[in-house]
């Protein structure tokens, strides 16, 4: 699994980074919270973003290694607001809807490999 350094964060996730770093590490160890969603990178296709169930990950059909999360949020519509966050940064940044460009160039921009 892999981290977007900038992280969008849902509205009723609180924003203090040990908090945070607790939560990444509960879903990349698959503990199955029962509220919170994670929004990747699609996998597949030309589609934007994916929201998936924190509470799936547990499934061995995750291929979680290929997952690269750039949003947390809790509960469904929380979610939503959170990925339409994401696509409205990214169009007022961009002028475009191409969300895997913009969070990899981001990524170089760091100095990051994938």
């Amino acid at each position: 699994m892999i981290w977007y350094e900038n992280l969008y964060i849902g509205e009723s996730i609180p924003k203090k980074d040990a908090k945070i770093r607790r939560l990444k590490r509960k879903i990349e160890h698959r503990a199955g919270l029962p509220d919170i969603y994670i929004i990747i990178l699609c996998r597949y296709g030309s589609g934007l973003l994916e929201i998936i169930p924190a509470r799936e990950l547990p499934q061995k059909h995750y291929p979680v290694h290929r997952m690269y999360v750039v949003g947390l949020a809790r509960g469904y519509k929380e979610s939503l607001r959170t990925a339409a966050d994401i696509v409205t940064d990214v169009y007022r940044q961009t002028g475009g809807f191409e969300i895997r460009g913009f969070v990899l160039k981001q990524k170089q921009k760091a100095g990051d490999r994938i």
